[in-house]
């Protein structure tokens, strides 16, 4: 029997899905993109599940589009790739209903950099790299590249990442406010599994309207943004999460969310 190109193991609260073409370097193929879909979405309907990690299994995270898949053969439209298999990859990323995390080692060369980016958090371990790898074969940042990186590291870095193709460290990543934390590789798992722990306990609903509230608000004024964040108080102040947080800190309690 084949392996899976998607390894799912839950802990908890936690579901880890591991990218697994690791002779590949984890490059994506329809193939790939269709498990990790389902994969997605079944975590997306499962109301155990409070916080999804993305990982790489092997020497590296991603390195992108396979470039032998038949869908990405010279004579292809790689739109109708982007439309039919990354743009529904990212839209299913930002609409999750739990936070997402990164755990990145290795590299993460063009739509995996990008992929690494659509997550809410990215932790890379010292010897992760990212790559815009684009424009070394001809073509632009995709799977939401061009929209993410200048809210990340500005129009300029955004620029010349794209442009020039560098390759940029973890720390370099961290320092330009790429990515969540650069940690030491061999801390990398501990720290990620912790993380997503913290995170699986805290108030769900709560993080991904913050998710939310935080992409919207690059498109409004500042009255629009008040307004929005207003309704999403009303919201959330009528749910059982506020209530619970309200009523633990008054009783110097630990509180229990379970809205999601």
């Amino acid at each position: 029997m084949n392996e899976p190109l998607i390894l799912v193991r839950q802990s908890a609260a936690v579901l880890e899905l591991t990218l697994n073409r690791p002779a590949a370097m984890n490059s994506f193929t329809t193939a790939m993109h269709a498990e990790l879909r389902t994969a997605l979405d079944l975590a997306a309907g499962d109301a155990a599940v409070r916080c999804v990690v993305i990982a790489g299994a092997g020497r590296g995270f991603c390195a992108g589009q396979d470039l032998g898949d038949p869908a990405a053969a010279p004579g292809q439209d790689l739109g109708a790739l982007i439309r039919t298999h990354y743009a529904p990859l990212v839209e299913r990323i930002r609409s999750m209903p739990v936070p997402v995390i990164a755990s990145v080692h290795g590299v993460a060369a063009g739509a995996g950099a990008s992929l690494a980016l659509c997550c809410d958090l990215v932790v890379a371990g010292r010897s992760a790299s990212f790559i815009q790898a684009f424009s070394k074969i001809g073509l632009v940042p995709d799977t939401g590249g061009t929209w993410l990186l200048p809210r990340l590291v500005g129009s300029a870095r955004a620029l010349g990442l794209a442009l020039l193709g560098d390759r940029v460290s973890a720390e370099q990543a961290a320092q330009m406010g790429m990515i969540w934390q650069c940690v030491d590789d061999a801390a990398l798992a501990d720290t990620v599994a912790a993380l997503a722990t913290r995170l699986a306990a805290m108030p769900t609903r709560a993080l991904v309207a913050t998710r939310q509230a935080i992409a919207n608000a690059q498109g409004l004024d500042l009255r629009a943004a008040l307004e929005a964040e207003a309704m999403l108080q009303t919201t959330l102040g009528g749910a059982h999460d506020y209530l619970e947080g309200v009523d633990a800190f008054r009783s110097k309690r630990a509180a229990q969310f379970s809205d999601r």
